[in-house]
């Protein structure tokens, strides 16, 4: 398997750069493009769903982004330590019957010697918002 860098032990430049590639990769909304950041047999935890291997990664990812329409997101870097990495996240939102949402919560990455993400574990809430009240990257859309 190819190296994906920035590579463990993090600094906080590597981490800083780890957090800004995923953040990108995520914007994109493209599952398969989202996916190769992962292991082949990569665990997550997103929300109350668990999902194991790419797969099921990217099959989570398209149901998402069907039914999260226009998400922007926001990562940062919140803390690293050897191949770890925590970041807190913000993304807006808006479902089929136009209600916007803000959702936000942390999480936690484990990577690989390799640089790619072996476990990632993700808490989230929603919070309802009126369309003039989303502020979130409002000149990128």
């Amino acid at each position: 398997m190819n190296a994906r860098p920035p590579l463990p032990p993090f600094t906080e430049e590597s981490a800083t750069k780890k957090v800004q590639a995923a953040e990108d990769a995520w914007n994109s909304r493209d599952p398969e493009r989202v996916s190769l950041a992962y292991t082949e047999d990569t665990e997550w935890r997103n929300r109350d769903i668990f999902l194991n291997g790419r797969a099921e990664v990217v099959e989570f990812l398209k149901k998402k982004w069907i039914r999260e329409r226009d998400y922007r997101l926001k990562k940062t870097l919140w803390a690293f330590t050897d191949n770890r990495i925590a970041v807190r996240f913000e993304y807006e939102w808006h479902d089929g019957d136009g209600q916007w949402w803000r959702s936000h919560g942390n999480e936690n990455w484990e990577f690989d010697e390799n640089g790619y993400m072996h476990r990632r574990f993700a808490s989230i809430n929603d919070q309802p918002i009126r369309e003039e009240d989303r502020v979130l990257l409002r000149d990128r859309t």
